[in-house]
């Protein structure tokens, strides 16, 4: 019970930033063209997440403070995997593709300090519907058919199908050897996501994620704004 608690409270915690986020960018619309916005709706959304919290446990994934984790598995090696993921897609996209300077944000930046509030929420609910939600309940279904006699087969399952989710989503226009990059990385970072996720529970899979972002949305976005556009 006290796992679950905390589960809730860290849970709600993040709400509260996405909150704050529509509230900040509600503040500064008018000083800048473009800025992504959340609605409330999108807020309500999350609390879709909330039920699965409860049975992390049972389907055999660790609570959010499991305390026979290491925070080296829970933050910082997810965080350095997402990392190296978004330095290579500045290396990529930005250094290789657009090297020359951006006159305006392109749409996967936004402003600093803003953008931290809009990617970590961004990262917040990618995390509950592409992990929390599809892969506890796949696990629950292998528990429960045949009890459980197949249960690893169901665990493949829910890495693969939720590993090829997001980059099929995402396929980009371009080069075919560009299509094939994204494919790839996007199949491999959310494979190891989904890996984090069943052996270091719903905090390691968002601090790779947020890895990612630090540096291929804020980082960047930074760079792009100070540097190339105010510069």
């Amino acid at each position: 019970m006290k796992l679950n608690k905390q589960n809730i409270i860290i849970y709600s915690l993040f709400v509260l930033i996405a909150i704050s986020g529509i509230y900040y960018g509600q503040a500064i619309s008018l000083k800048y063209n473009n800025l992504r916005i959340w609605q409330f709706e999108n807020v309500l959304t999350l609390l879709i997440g909330i039920p699965f919290l409860f049975i992390q446990n049972k389907v055999g994934i660790p609570n959010f403070l499991e305390n026979s984790l290491r925070n080296k598995k829970r933050i910082l090696e997810p965080i350095f995997i997402g990392a190296a993921f978004g330095l290579l897609d500045i290396i990529v996209i930005k250094i290789i593709q657009h090297p020359e300077p951006y006159r305006e944000l392109p749409p996967f930046l936004q402003p600093f300090p803003y953008s931290i509030f809009l990617y970590f929420s961004g990262a917040f609910e990618i995390e509950i519907f592409y992990r929390l939600i599809p892969i506890t309940t796949i696990l629950l279904i292998g528990q429960w058919i045949y009890k459980g006699k197949y249960f690893k087969y169901f665990l493949w399952i829910a890495i693969l199908l939720t590993s090829i989710r997001e980059p099929l989503e995402q396929m980009p226009s371009g080069t075919t050897w560009f299509i094939c990059y994204s494919l790839i990385t996007g199949f491999f970072m959310n494979f190891l996501q989904a890996i984090y996720y069943k052996n270091a529970g719903f905090l390691a899979t968002l601090h790779l994620r947020l890895g990612h972002y630090i540096f291929w949305h804020i980082l960047l976005g930074v760079y792009v704004q100070y540097f190339e556009i105010d510069g």
